[in-house]
């Protein structure tokens, strides 16, 4: 029996992120069979955005010898005792948005992000150019990222919720999308 139960706490964050607001579309788990590597994403976005232009995803990526290496460091303890590691999962949260026909300055939009992430969500910024005809104008496409480790131990004892990470999370998407009509050229 595994220390931590991965599939319940997916479970519990897709309705914790329901609670944030979030509209969930759709889970998916993955194994890799050789190495036995895995991989739940989730894909959702703010509730009032279900037709756009807003995507996000959130995925959580579990290597198995983390998991065995918690294991045995709880195996190793008494019953009353807390288990005491630094063993973490990475948890990654996209935003993406679709080809904008009116694209942002990259530096002032990254500033502005990094003052809602802060330091408990640090934002990384990406733009990719597109070019349909070569006498066309590029249409850049956006994609902001963010990292947050997850604590094995605070899994184990039921305490991590992410509650303040879904919270931002919130407000980063919430920015992207009073901003996007803009940028679509809709406003």
């Amino acid at each position: 029996m595994a220390a931590v139960d991965i599939a319940t706490f997916i479970a519990d964050l897709k309705d914790h992120s329901a609670d944030h607001g979030f509209h969930v579309h759709d889970e998916r788990h993955f194994v890799e069979t050789y190495s036995m590597r895995q991989a739940w994403e989730i894909d959702l976005h703010p509730a009032e955005a279900c037709g756009g232009p807003l995507d996000m995803l959130i995925s959580l990526e579990i290597d198995p010898r983390v998991m065995l290496a918690f294991e045995d460091a709880v195996l190793a303890i008494d019953e009353m005792d807390e288990p005491s590691t630094d063993l973490t999962l990475p948890l990654t949260l996209t935003w993406a948005l679709p080809p904008l026909p009116h694209s942002p300055d990259l530096l002032v939009l990254a500033t502005d992000l990094a003052g809602i992430g802060g330091t408990e969500l640090p934002l990384q910024l990406s733009a990719a150019d597109a070019f349909t005809d070569v006498t066309d104008p590029p249409l850049r496409s956006l994609t902001i990222g963010a990292r947050r480790e997850v604590s094995l131990d605070r899994l184990y004892l039921g305490e991590e919720m992410l509650s303040d990470t879904l919270a931002l999370a919130a407000a980063v998407s919430h920015f992207l999308l009073d901003r996007a009509p803009a940028w679509l050229g809709d406003a």
